[in-house]
Parts: structure tokens; sequence; C-alpha cells
């Protein structure tokens, strides 16, 4: 689904300056779609939910692991 990584791609830059319906309906997504690409970057551990500034959802980051 090239919507989701449209969207991910969009929410890492935009640095919770806008909330994530805005940030949607900038992409050209309506409140439904916007909310169903949250609960599919959510099932995939790619964000998760913060209170924070305008923005309740933040890029999981994820880091390599050195194995000794």
């Amino acid at each position: 689904m090239e919507d989701k990584e449209y969207y991910f791609s969009a929410l890492k830059k935009n640095n919770g300056i806008l909330n994530e319906l805005d940030l949607g309906e900038q992409l050209g997504f309506n409140d439904t779609e916007t909310r169903h690409i949250i609960s599919l970057l959510l099932s995939e551990h790619k964000i998760k939910y913060v209170e924070n500034e305008a923005c309740n959802y933040r890029v999981v980051k994820t880091g390599k692991r050195q194995h000794y």
C-alpha cells in the first residue's frame, strides 16, 4: 500500500507540527482513510501513540543491534 508509506514518510518529516488528521488532509486523505493508515502503522509497530504537541503519533526509532 503506497498510501501508507507516503503518509509514514510525511509523518517523519512533519516532526509534530501538524496533527495527524490535518497531515492526512494535506496529503489528500479524508479522516477515515487517515485513521485506517494510522491503525495499520500502529499494528506494524512503525508508530506509537504519544501525547505531544499537535501530533499524537511518533515514528518508532529502530536501532541496529550489535551482536558480540
